[in-house]
């Protein structure tokens, strides 16, 4: 079986493999890594303790082993992870065929980062859930520990693959002030988005992420971009036709007219973003979806380390 670790992914029609694929890898590669300390022994089950209620003992492990195990709900594991994705059209860059030997975008990259997290969640029983939005939260679930959870959400994230959407604006401040409100409290907040806005008033962006902390919850937010192209615009000096893939507008020109412009504004909004993460204590994390799953996962851990501590 092949493991995973970088963005060519050609087929991503298997999100559970996948992701699967992407965590087996992680795991073994934290053998050689400064977290070689860190648990991989996962268990589903605890053993009976004398004088507890039988209700919730496994039989049929019993039956297989001759030992009493109990199963482990939601209310025993020791995190609460809301995942969220944005999934406004913005995501979908860049927009290629999907018979494309190079074919990533940032929703692909997001869904199959996040499904991989939900992995490794699962596999210490942590309950985790799933919120998706664009210009209203779409889909918003309760963080639960469970492998028939864990398909469900995987679903919802194959539907947004499945059914890409240009003209799907972005309302991030909205929905995180949604979800700030309507998450369990202290739960670890993950983000992917790229955070463009269709809006001057990078303060609602902000504001949105300050409430999530004051509602006492952790937060990563995975910067997701392609950075060749997004940031550092690397684009031959060739005439193009760019469109905006949220509102349709479209501008004609060679690349070299506005590199320098435009490098300068998005360098000025990304610090300005990262110096609020930093006020608001939220984990700011550039996901480039060309370097692979490795930077979601390891962060994700150093941030779990952190909490448990």
């Amino acid at each position: 079986m092949t493991l995973l670790d970088n963005f060519d992914v050609r087929n991503i029609g298997n999100l559970e493999l996948l992701a699967k694929q992407v965590v087996e890898g992680f795991i073994i590669g934290l053998h050689k890594s400064p977290f070689h300390g860190f648990s991989v022994e996962f268990a589903e089950h605890r053993l009976y303790n004398q004088g507890e209620a039988t209700k919730d003992i496994d039989w049929k492990v019993y039956a297989r082993t001759d030992r009493l195990y109990v199963k482990k709900f939601e209310e025993e594991t020791n995190l609460r992870c809301q995942i969220v994705v944005d999934a406004s059209s913005s995501m979908y860059f860049p927009e290629v065929s999907k018979d494309s030997k190079n074919y990533t975008n940032k929703l692909r990259f997001s869904a199959l980062a996040a499904a991989a997290l939900m992995n490794l969640l699962m596999k210490q029983r942590d309950a985790f859930g799933l919120s998706i939005f664009d210009e209203e939260v779409k889909n918003h679930t309760r963080c639960k520990a469970s492998t028939a959870h864990y398909r469900l959400l995987l679903t919802y994230l194959q539907q947004l693959l499945d059914n890409p959407e240009r003209n799907r604006t972005t309302s991030a401040a909205k929905a995180l002030h949604q979800i700030a409100d309507s998450v369990h409290k202290r739960s670890l907040v993950v983000i992917f988005s790229d955070m463009f806005e269709q809006t001057e008033d990078s303060e609602a962006l902000f504001s949105a992420l300050q409430h999530l902390k004051h509602a006492k919850h952790e937060v990563i937010l995975f910067h997701t971009v392609d950075k060749s192209l997004e940031v550092e615009f690397e684009f031959e000096n060739r005439p193009y036709l760019f469109i905006d893939m949220e509102t349709g507008e479209q501008l004609r020109l060679q690349p070299n007219q506005v590199k320098e412009r435009y490098i300068s504004q998005v360098a000025k909004f990304k610090e300005e973003l990262k110096l609020k993460c930093m006020q608001y204590q939220v984990d700011f994390v550039e996901a480039d979806i060309n370097q692979g799953f490795r930077q979601i996962l390891q962060a994700w851990l150093v941030k779990r380390m952190k909490m448990k501590a």
